[in-house]
Protein backbone atom coordinates (compact mmCIF):
# COMPACT_ATOMS: atom_id res chain seq x y z
CA UNK A 1 0.00 0.00 0.00
CA UNK A 2 1.39 3.37 -1.42
CA UNK A 3 1.51 6.10 1.81
CA UNK A 4 2.91 9.54 2.12
CA UNK A 5 5.43 9.89 4.29
CA UNK A 6 7.92 13.19 5.79
CA UNK A 7 11.02 13.06 3.08
CA UNK A 8 13.32 13.47 5.99
CA UNK A 9 12.27 9.84 7.42
CA UNK A 10 13.38 8.47 4.19
CA UNK A 11 17.07 7.23 4.47
CA UNK A 12 19.05 6.88 1.27
CA UNK A 13 20.71 3.29 0.61
CA UNK A 14 24.29 3.72 1.31
CA UNK A 15 25.03 0.29 -0.15
CA UNK A 16 23.19 0.59 -3.33
CA UNK A 17 25.67 0.20 -5.91
CA UNK A 18 24.15 2.02 -8.42
CA UNK A 19 24.11 5.66 -9.18
CA UNK A 20 23.18 8.59 -11.66
CA UNK A 21 25.46 11.55 -13.04
CA UNK A 22 25.31 15.00 -13.59
CA UNK A 23 23.20 15.13 -17.19
CA UNK A 24 20.75 12.51 -16.37
CA UNK A 25 20.73 13.15 -12.53
CA UNK A 26 19.10 16.62 -14.01
CA UNK A 27 16.86 15.00 -16.60
CA UNK A 28 15.41 12.83 -13.55
CA UNK A 29 14.72 16.18 -11.43
CA UNK A 30 13.06 17.57 -14.69
CA UNK A 31 11.16 14.51 -15.16
CA UNK A 32 9.85 14.56 -11.40
CA UNK A 33 9.26 18.93 -11.66
CA UNK A 34 7.14 18.57 -14.65
CA UNK A 35 5.58 15.02 -13.69
CA UNK A 36 5.41 14.79 -10.05
CA UNK A 37 2.29 12.32 -10.31
CA UNK A 38 4.71 9.77 -11.63
CA UNK A 39 6.26 9.43 -8.15
CA UNK A 40 2.80 7.99 -7.15
CA UNK A 41 2.41 5.49 -9.76
CA UNK A 42 6.17 4.65 -8.76
CA UNK A 43 6.45 5.30 -5.13
CA UNK A 44 9.89 4.55 -3.45
CA UNK A 45 10.37 0.68 -1.74
CA UNK A 46 11.75 1.35 1.83
CA UNK A 47 12.18 -1.39 4.53
CA UNK A 48 10.71 -1.31 8.00
CA UNK A 49 13.54 0.90 9.22
CA UNK A 50 13.11 3.16 6.10
CA UNK A 51 15.55 2.66 3.97
CA UNK A 52 15.40 2.58 0.44
CA UNK A 53 15.32 -0.60 -1.72
CA UNK A 54 14.22 0.71 -4.97
CA UNK A 55 14.25 4.66 -6.29
CA UNK A 56 17.78 6.03 -4.52
CA UNK A 57 18.01 8.15 -7.11
CA UNK A 58 14.20 9.40 -7.48
CA UNK A 59 14.57 10.11 -3.34
CA UNK A 60 17.75 12.31 -4.37
CA UNK A 61 16.04 14.24 -7.28
CA UNK A 62 12.87 14.51 -4.61
CA UNK A 63 15.12 16.18 -2.10
CA UNK A 64 16.64 18.57 -4.45
CA UNK A 65 13.12 19.49 -5.25
CA UNK A 66 12.52 20.31 -1.88
CA UNK A 67 9.56 17.81 -1.51
CA UNK A 68 7.87 17.89 1.87
CA UNK A 69 6.30 14.64 1.71
CA UNK A 70 7.31 11.28 -0.85
CA UNK A 71 4.85 8.13 -1.34
CA UNK A 72 6.72 4.72 -0.17
CA UNK A 73 5.74 1.44 -0.28
CA UNK A 74 7.23 -0.29 3.04
CA UNK A 75 8.43 -3.59 1.98
CA UNK A 76 8.04 -5.53 5.45
CA UNK A 77 8.78 -9.09 6.32
CA UNK A 78 11.56 -9.42 3.68
CA UNK A 79 14.89 -11.36 5.00
CA UNK A 80 17.89 -9.33 4.57
CA UNK A 81 18.89 -11.04 1.88
CA UNK A 82 15.68 -10.57 0.28
CA UNK A 83 16.55 -7.06 0.59
CA UNK A 84 19.63 -6.78 -1.27
CA UNK A 85 18.37 -9.22 -4.23
CA UNK A 86 15.90 -6.57 -4.39
CA UNK A 87 17.98 -3.64 -4.48
CA UNK A 88 19.90 -5.32 -7.69
CA UNK A 89 17.04 -6.41 -9.31
CA UNK A 90 15.14 -3.39 -9.26
CA UNK A 91 18.28 -1.88 -10.86
CA UNK A 92 18.52 -4.61 -14.19
CA UNK A 93 17.44 -3.48 -17.03
CA UNK A 94 15.98 -6.97 -18.71
CA UNK A 95 14.51 -5.52 -22.23
CA UNK A 96 15.77 -4.25 -24.96
CA UNK A 97 14.38 -1.19 -26.75
CA UNK A 98 12.72 -1.47 -30.37
CA UNK A 99 14.68 1.45 -32.30
CA UNK A 100 12.98 0.72 -35.24
CA UNK A 101 9.80 0.79 -33.54
CA UNK A 102 11.21 4.61 -31.61
CA UNK A 103 12.14 6.03 -35.04
CA UNK A 104 9.33 5.46 -36.58
CA UNK A 105 6.12 6.36 -33.43
CA UNK A 106 8.02 8.77 -31.20
CA UNK A 107 9.02 12.18 -30.91
CA UNK A 108 13.25 11.75 -30.49
CA UNK A 109 13.72 14.79 -29.16
CA UNK A 110 10.41 13.82 -26.15
CA UNK A 111 12.17 10.79 -25.58
CA UNK A 112 15.54 12.57 -25.19
CA UNK A 113 14.23 15.12 -22.81
CA UNK A 114 12.39 11.79 -21.02
CA UNK A 115 15.88 10.92 -20.53
CA UNK A 116 16.48 8.04 -22.83
CA UNK A 117 19.80 7.97 -24.36
CA UNK A 118 19.54 7.46 -28.19
CA UNK A 119 22.46 6.05 -30.06
CA UNK A 120 23.21 8.31 -32.50
CA UNK A 121 23.73 6.48 -35.65
CA UNK A 122 24.45 8.75 -38.98
CA UNK A 123 25.67 7.46 -42.71
CA UNK A 124 28.32 9.61 -42.78
CA UNK A 125 31.80 8.04 -43.77
CA UNK A 126 35.03 9.28 -42.65
CA UNK A 127 36.71 11.91 -44.60
CA UNK A 128 39.11 10.32 -47.19
CA UNK A 129 42.83 10.63 -46.00
CA UNK A 130 43.67 8.03 -48.14
CA UNK A 131 42.77 4.76 -46.32
CA UNK A 132 40.68 2.30 -48.29
CA UNK A 133 37.05 3.06 -46.31
CA UNK A 134 35.05 0.33 -46.48
CA UNK A 135 31.89 1.33 -48.57
CA UNK A 136 29.75 -0.71 -45.62
CA UNK A 137 31.27 1.26 -42.83
CA UNK A 138 29.02 3.15 -40.61
CA UNK A 139 30.87 6.59 -38.34
CA UNK A 140 29.16 6.58 -35.04
CA UNK A 141 29.65 9.02 -32.76
CA UNK A 142 28.56 9.52 -28.92
CA UNK A 143 29.64 9.39 -25.20
CA UNK A 144 31.84 5.86 -24.46
CA UNK A 145 28.35 4.67 -22.12
CA UNK A 146 26.29 5.14 -25.37
CA UNK A 147 28.79 3.59 -27.45
CA UNK A 148 29.19 0.46 -25.25
CA UNK A 149 25.22 0.31 -24.82
CA UNK A 150 24.90 0.56 -28.83
CA UNK A 151 27.56 -2.32 -29.14
CA UNK A 152 25.72 -4.69 -26.45
CA UNK A 153 22.70 -3.83 -28.46
CA UNK A 154 24.03 -4.38 -32.08
CA UNK A 155 25.93 -7.40 -30.69
CA UNK A 156 22.14 -8.80 -29.44
CA UNK A 157 20.58 -8.21 -32.66
CA UNK A 158 23.74 -11.05 -34.28
CA UNK A 159 25.74 -8.00 -36.05
CA UNK A 160 29.56 -8.74 -36.55
CA UNK A 161 30.88 -5.22 -35.12
CA UNK A 162 34.40 -4.52 -35.00
CA UNK A 163 36.27 -1.52 -34.53
CA UNK A 164 39.08 -0.04 -35.67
Amino acid sequence: MVKNVPISKVKANKGNPRFIRDEKFAKLVKSLREFPDMAKLRPIIVNAEMVVLGGNMRLKAMQELKWETVPVIVAENLTRQQQAEFVIKDNVGFGEWDWEMLANQWDADLLTDWGLDIPHLDGELPEDNGEDIDPNALLVEGTAEQLEDLLTELNTRGFKVKFK
